[in-house]
């Protein structure tokens, strides 16, 4: 039997708690399934005296996880704290100076700093692993390095923020608004301790570029992702997608395209008979699309103590097994630098906007449309609300540069208000 394989866990928050009782539950199925022993040497978080609800006291204590790190009897060095600075960095990078393995749930850390991180790692002979940090429980980034590396990647998309999701499912199913739902969403607990991380994209946008860099062979860039969050979504838009046969979703898409690397993070129309607009609650769903394998479909709980803890697991687990892969899939001194894409692939669009109600209105928003080179799919328009008409229409496939001038273009003497503009993605 070989040697037991000794954990440090920096953070005891809801998944290092997790990892915890897994170890302690299933310790007879991780060494039948290892060959090795799983053990825990030591623990690190901000407060020693906080009840847990699970024992501590078997392992050792390190107010420092710098400290934690470097320490003899620890094999693999678990992040679960957070950020993508201070602590958690800190504490990573002297884990590897020091010779340790690190699984982590970082998302931020790693779309941030990945690339010197996996530089570092790679050239002391460490692996880092993070099945965590994208879609929770969702075993996406072991399907994309593992059983899916024969596939040139052509598109990676999903839902990966299972608060946005919820916001937006209920307001469709309680007929809340955004700003109730919101509101609901922080009392249970749903929300970041800045929301903003959740509503405006960016914990999601950092998933996308992990994936992206994966899937496409490149240095991770956050920089490079387009973000929106969903703050601007109104029940009135919900209720017209529906209408039209589409739900919104804040989706991520990433795609390498003649004019570079796509990353986008954006409320979007997908087809309400799609698996994407199937996707209630707080679930997540992540899309993979290969020339060999076609479209694969992964689905499941996006966060919470059991998923997460169970990703994090996979990861020792495979390190206790002896598998060890570059960070990103391939070295990471091969990773190519892309050019983020200048324009978005040429997409349809769902339109919303107020017509005054007078003669020709309709024709001159049409020709104003044309004029930009963008054509009509079909319309449909509502009954006047006082002196205005709600219209909706969507596009043939067009970019965003020529809808934004056809929509610069309106005559305001016949558009009430400014229009609304989502992309609609194409999912089967």
């Amino acid at each position: 039997m070989s040697e037991p394989l000794r954990l440090g866990i920096a953070g005891l928050g809801t998944v290092g708690v997790g990892v915890v009782r897994i170890i302690r539950q299933q310790a007879a199925l991780l060494e039948a399934r290892t060959g090795r022993k799983i053990t825990i040497s030591a623990v690190s978080a901000r407060s020693k005296d906080k009840d847990r609800g699970v024992p501590l006291s078997d392992y050792g204590w390190e107010d420092d996880p710098v400290a934690l790190a470097k320490r003899d009897d620890v094999d693999v060095f678990v992040e679960l704290m957070g950020g993508d600075e201070g602590p958690a960095k800190d504490a990573t990078e002297a884990a590897i100076a020091a010779g340790k393995d690190v699984v982590t749930a970082n998302k931020a850390m790693l779309a941030i700093h990945g690339q010197a991180l996996a530089e570092a790692a790679e050239a002391a002979g460490r692996v880092i692993r993070y099945e965590a940090a994208v879609a929770g429980g969702i075993p996406v980034m072991k399907a994309l390095t593992e059983g899916l590396a024969g596939n040139d990647i052509s598109r990676v998309m999903g839902v990966m923020n299972g608060t946005c999701n919820y916001i937006l499912t209920q307001m469709q199913a309680t007929r809340q608004g955004y700003n109730a739902l919101f509101a609901e969403a922080d009392k249970l607990g749903y929300l970041e301790a800045d929301p903003n991380l959740d509503v405006g994209g960016i914990d999601a946008g950092h998933k996308l570029a992990l994936l992206a860099s994966v899937a496409f062979g490149t240095q991770v860039n956050f920089d490079g992702v387009e973000l929106e969050g969903i703050q601007n979504v109104t029940l009135e838009d919900i209720d017209a997608a529906h209408d039209m046969g589409y739900r919104i979703k804040l989706l991520g898409v990433a795609q390498m395209t003649g004019r570079g690397l796509e990353q986008r993070m954006s409320p979007c129309l997908v087809p309400s008979t799609s698996p994407l607009g199937q996707l209630e609650g707080g679930t997540n769903m992540v899309v993979i699309e290969g020339d060999a394998v076609g479209q694969i479909v992964l689905r499941g709980a996006g966060a919470g103590e059991g998923p997460t803890a169970s990703a994090v697991m996979s990861d020792v687990i495979d390190i206790a097994r002896g598998l060890r892969l570059p960070t990103f899939g391939q070295p990471a001194t091969t990773l190519t630098t892309a050019r983020p894409a200048l324009a978005a692939v040429a997409a349809p669009y769902y339109l919303r906007m107020q017509l005054v109600d007078k003669p020709g209105a309709l024709a001159k928003v049409a020709a104003v449309l044309g004029d930009a080179g963008v054509s009509i799919d079909r319309m449909r328009q509502y009954g006047h609300q006082d002196t205005a008409a709600p219209v909706l229409i969507v596009t043939h496939k067009t970019t965003r540069t020529a809808l934004d001038e056809a929509l610069a273009g309106m005559d305001k003497s016949v558009v009430q208000g400014d229009p609304v503009a989502i992309r609609i993605e194409e999912v089967d």
